[in-house]
């Protein structure tokens, strides 16, 4: 129509909305593993790829996680690439928005923008073994194949919420951190918080300076730890663009000062012992008052629930506004939450801050394999993968960020850097070499995951507590076993003999 304005290019690169009916290698996941994915890809000379996400662009849960408080508890010059270093970090531990800003220069620093496709959610995929193709449809219709497949979807991509009864009485506005809504407002509002892991610890800060009143659900109490942060000198910064040999240097001895903490996840390692020691020693000069400290003091060893970083989060339980249940939501009513034993604790607004179904990898699709098997059949409800990036039944499918490839101790962008690079270099041999088939072993499959199973029981996340690094039945699915070094040296060693070939 006359006069009407043409809808504006995003801010970062142009807009592609084609998608290929056929293509060598489809990526699902734009966050940091589909950028790192995508590099390699162009590194190992594979450029025949897209890049689909269900966002409307690149950064993955640094896209949806946008809760005020929101930040990384990774150093920031540790929890960037090796191979797109930024200087410019305004602090040690970078907020959600300058990390998500830092992956759209990426995108387009390293080439990648043509080979995205945002607004795409794949829903199921099957591989057509005659073809050796995997067919992929997306839940606008489209249908598309690739030889070879990159999930890239990550272990927080699917918001979790606990199991209240009468969950739709209540008529106020709930939402989950993971899936923020910005328009929100909780000025003057009694606000409930169900959860009180790492969403938690970075909003209730915030959030207790505009609410009325903030309640907290604790189901089980966390450890914390204070946060070493503050914000970058300008000569600091200064000396990271201008002196790259330093840049370097000073995110190698960070790499090497978190590769040490390792030992402190060993079950009743003396490092273990003394972890414990410092961290009770914390609680106790944070929190005088003996009642509150007990609420918050775990009976489980650190590290067997994830460790969290604040140096506000425990004083703000202390403000006049807040208060801390030590019981589980059990019922919803118009404007209340009720308790197991009937406590009704008045609310207009409700914000999950429970986490994400972490164990239950590529939940969101239906992925069928060799002889119509499922991946969740496959699975059964205990994922596994040969060196967390491949299943055996399903060929020509890689995965970064899959079962058992998370840290406690060391920044998870370097572990899906070495995925990224295993998983390019076997779809180059598997394109160049004009590979059919290209399926782990069972055999080998086994053989890794009983390996890897038999040191994790040594480490605490074995232990007596429930957190999402396990399954119900105590497996420990989503965290490496040993050093971040080790998860790299076992991706460098050569086993073609573990691989099912057909040309």
């Amino acid at each position: 129509m006359p006069g009407t304005k043409p809808e504006p290019e995003p801010r970062f690169g142009k807009r592609f909305t084609d998608l290929p009916a056929e293509v060598s290698v489809a990526v699902i996941g734009a966050g940091f593993a589909g950028v790192a994915m995508g590099h390699r890809l162009k590194e190992e000379g594979v450029e025949d790829f897209v890049i689909l996400d269900r966002a409307d662009g690149v950064g993955g849960v640094w896209r949806a996680n946008t809760y005020p408080g929101a930040a990384c508890d990774v150093p920031s010059h540790l929890y960037s690439f090796s191979f797109f270093l930024n200087p410019d970090w305004s602090r040690k531990f970078s907020p959600q928005g300058e990390i998500l800003a830092y992956l759209e220069r990426a995108a387009d620093a390293l080439g990648l923008r043509p080979h995205l496709r945002f607004n795409r959610t794949v829903t199921a995929m099957a591989f057509d073994a005659e073809a050796g193709r995997w067919r992929l449809n997306l839940s606008d219709g489209a249908v598309m194949t690739a030889r070879a497949v990159v999930s890239a979807v990550g272990q927080l991509a699917e918001p979790a919420f606990p199991q209240i009864k009468d969950f739709e009485r209540f008529e106020g506005p709930m939402v989950h951190t993971g899936a923020w809504n910005p328009e929100m407002d909780f000025t003057g509002k009694r606000v409930t918080v169900i959860g009180n892991a790492a969403s938690a610890v970075q909003l209730l800060p915030e959030l207790a300076h505009t609410a009325r009143s903030v309640t907290v659900f604790q189901r089980t109490p966390n450890w914390v730890i204070k946060k070493p942060d503050r914000a970058f000198s300008p000569f600091e910064k200064w000396l990271f663009r201008r002196a790259p040999g330093w840049h370097r240097l000073y995110r190698r001895v960070s790499y090497l000062i978190h590769e040490a903490r390792f030992p402190a996840f060993l079950t009743n390692s003396l490092a273990s012992g003394y972890t414990r020691r410092q961290l009770k020693g914390q609680l106790r000069r944070r929190v005088p008052d003996k009642g509150l400290r007990e609420m918050l003091t775990p009976d489980y060893a650190p590290g067997c629930k994830r460790i969290l970083l604040s140096n506000d989060y425990l004083e703000t339980l202390q403000r006049r506004n807040v208060r801390l249940v030590a019981r589980r939501a059990a019922r919803l009513e118009a404007d209340a939450v009720l308790t197991p034993d009937g406590q009704r604790i008045p609310a207009d607004a409700i914000i999950f801050a429970t986490g994400f179904n972490a164990t239950e990898f590529l939940s969101s699709l239906d992925v069928v394999g060799l002889e119509g098997q499922t991946l969740k059949e496959h699975w059964a409800g205990v994922p596994r993968a040969y060196r967390g990036v491949a299943v055996s039944g399903f060929p020509n499918l890689f995965m970064i960020y899959g079962p058992n490839t998370n840290l406690g101790h060391n920044s998870i962008i370097f572990m899906l850097e070495r995925q990224a690079e295993y998983a390019a270099k076997r779809i180059a041999k598997l394109i160049s070499g004009r590979i059919r088939i290209m399926d782990v072993t069972p055999e080998a499959e086994a053989a890794f995951n009983t390996r890897l199973q038999k040191r994790l029981a040594r480490t605490v996340w074995s232990g007596d507590c429930a957190s999402w690094y396990k399954t119900e039945d105590g497996t420990v699915t989503n965290n490496w076993s040993g050093l971040a070094t080790e998860f790299a040296l076992t991706l460098r060693k050569t086993d073609d003999a573990n691989w099912r070939v057909v040309r």
